[in-house]
């Protein structure tokens, strides 16, 4: 086994990738053999002076460009069958490698690599050995009652958001599920939507399929324009106002304290509802995070308060949530059970022993060193064209970026010329 050395001296480039590159090059020059140990990864972290996952980052960008090989119980080994030819490349996900030419920026799906496979796999284990044939029964329309109190505390602990009990919480498979069951219960023809623009079009395509009329607001740096938004509620008198109060996909703002109170009072004096959705809180980079719309409905009234974890743990599993305002209860878990009677029992289950067992946390810490070292690197990438007139508001956290184009380039046109050299993004003039 030999010893992995390398100086951190590029503070534009994330550790993981400077260690990626290293280690790839001992092995494509010859000087790590096939076969050859690696170092174990808390010893190479306490060597280098590093967080652990960095070194776990790195090995498994390793691996799954094929230079190293996992091996049970064993830990890393330099693979048979490299040749240190092939080039790699930044993959569809947010720069992760991939043998491939695309660099797809329209994509914010993490890349298998990175899920946490082994921990859920033991936790998948743990219930099947605990629970038998009782793992792929119904659980209750409205969610493993575990898993809804595992939830519950999460939220309080990181949110401040306090509800009477779990029966408030309804599991869902996926927030698009989420969406489809707001829609349900809430709208019929006609009726309207306000939403920002510009905002997540499976939402928008959601409330159109329940015939509803959706109105767009315009963003501020804080959010919502407030007295536009006011306008628009006294002449169109809405059911709904979709949201994305933190790191809203795709401008990346956040509200105010100001703007959510606002809201809040607006919900109260036009009697609606306002569907908070949040995938991305996770993913701060700053150092005070902000707070969440359904921290202030006290009362559990007006906000659905909508989660997925899908951009943080894995998009397969299917799992979001929403606390539910307690008068839409009984009509929310009706209509889920109508669409499919119950989510996956097996994977709630799992889940529930993911949160209990702290793994949740583990690797929200990795994810995030992961993803803070790819915003690092492609802020500093964006600074570097802002001189030909980009201009980009710099977010606190997320996974997007919303760029603006100097006036001389056609945002259609762009998008094509950059699309036939390998790079995808979304233009907004499809959004």
């Amino acid at each position: 086994m030999k010893n992995v050395s390398i100086q951190f001296a590029n503070d534009q480039q994330p550790k993981y990738l400077q260690l990626f590159n290293s280690i790839k090059e001992k092995i494509s020059q010859g000087e790590m053999k096939p076969g050859e140990r690696l170092p174990a990864i808390r010893s190479l972290a306490s060597q280098l002076g590093v967080n652990t996952s960095t070194v776990v980052n790195a090995y498994k960008q390793l691996e799954s460009n094929s230079y190293i090989t996992a091996k049970k119980g064993s830990g890393y080994f330099v693979s048979n069958t490299k040749s240190g030819k092939q080039d790699t490349h930044f993959s569809s996900d947010l720069g992760l490698f991939k043998d491939t030419s695309v660099i797809n920026f329209a994509s914010a799906t993490p890349h298998p690599s990175i899920f946490p496979i082994e921990s859920f796999k033991a936790c998948i284990n743990d219930v099947l050995e605990r629970d038998k044939g009782f793992a792929f029964g119904y659980d209750e329309s409205n969610g493993y009652r575990p898993l809804r109190q595992s939830i519950l505390k999460y939220f309080n602990r990181e949110y401040s958001i306090s509800v009477e009990d779990e029966s408030f919480l309804q599991i869902v498979s996926g927030a698009q599920q989420g969406i489809d069951i707001i829609g349900k219960v809430l709208l019929n023809p006609g009726d309207y939507v306000v939403t920002e623009t510009p905002t997540y079009d499976g939402a928008v395509a959601a409330f159109k399929s329940r015939g509803a009329r959706v109105v767009s607001v315009n963003m501020d740096k804080d959010g919502m324009d407030m007295e536009e938004l006011e306008k628009k509620v006294r002449i169109c008198k809405p059911k709904l106002i979709y949201i994305m109060s933190r790191y809203q996909n795709p401008t990346t703002v956040c509200y105010s304290q100001e703007k959510l109170k606002e809201l809040l009072l607006l919900a109260k004096e036009n009697n609606l509802y306002i569907v908070e959705d949040d995938s991305m809180s996770e993913l701060c980079f700053e150092k005070e995070k902000s707070t969440p719309l359904k921290t202030l409905d006290t009362g559990n009234e007006y906000v659905i308060y909508l989660k997925s974890f899908s951009k943080i743990l894995m998009p397969g599993l299917r799992v979001g949530c929403m606390v539910m305002p307690y008068q839409l209860l009984s009509d929310f878990t009706n209509i889920k059970h109508t669409s499919d009677i119950s989510s996956s029992g097996l994977i709630q289950r799992s889940l529930d022993l993911y949160f209990r067992s702290e793994k949740w946390d583990e690797h929200l810490q990795y994810m995030k060193e992961i993803y803070r070292g790819r915003f690092e690197f492609m802020l500093n990438s964006l600074e570097n064209i802002s001189k030909y007139g980009f201009k980009f508001q710099k977010p606190g956290g997320g996974l997007y970026f919303w760029v603006k184009l100097p006036r001389y380039l056609s945002a259609k046109l762009f998008y094509q010329k950059c699309k036939s050299n390998g790079l995808v993004f979304i233009p907004s003039y499809i959004l």
